[in-house]
């Protein structure tokens, strides 16, 4: 006898993935809601350097809006033009709502062009994205690359999570849940299920082992404003943070910094008889973003 809790669930996942009438005024009003949705978390100045606002930057909730619309259709066409209009009418009007509040204006659509190749791609992708209803190994061979992208998302914000706690909560819960339920609704066994989850936790482990932690490649001023010959050169030991080299001489001299890593370097800059000493640090804000520091020493 199947357990009323278990069955409970099943029926759920089963309305939400292939029980809902997505007809043509449903997608419209979904675009629409979704559309005011992410313009407000792009708006209102809570929201900011959030995870609501990714809403309006990456892709995460896109994918999940996009299989909840593929997984309602009932042919791979339909599922092609359904997503494309959700995309079509969804995306611009983001940026619509947001003219009023932007000091850019109208030219905050110069950001658009990026989301409309999205929407173009999002015709064939949608097409064969539909064949994830048939809930066969061809569903886990289409929801692999989702399934890997979303696994390494967590990865990422709950990395960021745990340095700068609660910062990307959210993002990452969501994601960890989009990957528990698209498994669970398109994956019926359990050899479907296992390979299911291997492949975000294999994209994510890779992504650990491979990327590296900073990857910043960037210009700063020198606090003292030294002016430099042609002639100085930097001195620095071998360290895992970063790389720095001369970039300009002259009255406003700068330094290139490559960083690939969190922590702390010392260099001199030698220039004749002249010689400069300084620290950079190299670390992660609140929000997750690389910064440099140069101070003298």
């Amino acid at each position: 006898m199947m357990n009323p809790e278990t069955g409970t669930k099943k029926n759920l996942l089963d309305k939400v993935f292939g029980g809902l009438n997505m007809n043509w005024l449903t997608v419209v009003l979904f675009a629409v809601g979704a559309a005011v949705l992410t313009a407000v978390f792009l708006i209102v100045p809570v929201f900011k350097n959030t995870s609501f606002e990714r809403m309006g930057v990456f892709l995460e909730a896109w994918i999940f809006f996009a299989v909840i619309i593929m997984a309602n259709c009932k042919k791979p066409l339909e599922s092609a033009l359904k997503t494309f209009v959700f995309f079509l009418i969804s995306q611009p009007l983001i940026y619509l709502i947001q003219v009023p509040f932007s000091p850019m204006g109208w030219s905050i659509f110069s950001y658009y062009p990026r989301w409309l190749i999205a929407t173009l791609i999002t015709f064939p992708l949608a097409f064969v994205g539909w064949y994830i209803t048939k809930r066969n190994w061809l569903s886990v061979l289409i929801l692999a690359p989702v399934l890997a992208f979303l696994g390494t998302v967590v990865y990422e914000s709950g990395l960021r999570c745990v340095r700068h706690f609660p910062h990307l909560l959210v993002t990452a819960l969501f994601c960890l849940l989009q990957i528990i339920l698209f498994i669970l609704a398109f994956f019926p066994n359990l050899p479907k299920k296992l390979v299911g989850f291997l492949i975000p936790i294999a994209a994510a482990a890779v992504m650990g082992l491979t990327a590296p932690k900073v990857d910043v490649n960037a210009t700063d001023f020198l606090p003292d404003s030294p002016t430099l010959s042609e002639s100085a050169e930097v001195v620095m030991d071998e360290n895992p943070v970063a790389e720095v080299s001369i970039e300009t001489t002259g009255k406003d001299s700068m330094v290139r910094i490559h960083a690939s890593n969190f922590g702390t370097a010392d260099f001199v800059i030698r220039d004749g008889k002249q010689e400069y000493a300084y620290s950079l640090e190299v670390f992660e804000d609140e929000n997750g973003h690389s910064q440099l520091r140069i101070t003298e020493r």
